[in-house]
């Protein structure tokens, strides 16, 4: 079961770097979000939300999915993170499902955009979270 976990936990996380990649190259390079013509990404995109003292949301994302799976990739490789790691991802995806839950927060009540984008990151964040919870309970039981 957790190898299967781990893998799922694997897979969130490399379609949420493709999801912020995107986002952050289109920030880099100061292009249009493809939104389908609805315009809503652009809203969302360039309001004061999409930042973090300068720094844009797409590349603080993409380093958190980005550690993730490092942290996923790491298990296989030492006892230390073998032990670390679980608890190393749920504290980095309950920080990112709050955040995402403000954000989502923000698109609807004050932004009044959605980015379709930014709701895949949400929900994969959200799933990323619940497999950490689900391997966190499962590591502990068997430690005990």
């Amino acid at each position: 079961m957790n190898n299967i976990l781990r893998v799922a936990t694997f897979i969130l996380a490399g379609l949420g770097i493709i999801d912020s990649a995107y986002l952050s190259w289109v920030k880099l390079t100061h292009t249009a979000v493809y939104c389908g013509g609805s315009g809503e990404c652009e809203t969302v995109a360039n309001s004061p939300y999409a930042e973090i003292a300068g720094i844009p949301i797409a590349f603080i994302g993409l380093a958190g999915y980005v550690g993730i799976l490092a942290c996923v990739y790491l298990e296989a490789r030492s006892s230390f993170w073998q032990q670390n790691s679980p608890l190393i991802i749920f504290g980095m995806t309950l920080a990112g499902t709050l955040y995402s839950a403000y954000l989502t927060y923000v698109e609807i009540a004050v932004i009044h955009a959605i980015c379709p984008y930014c709701v895949v990151s949400a929900i994969l964040m959200t799933l990323l979270f619940v497999i950490a919870i689900i391997r966190l309970v499962n590591l502990t039981e068997n430690q005990n």
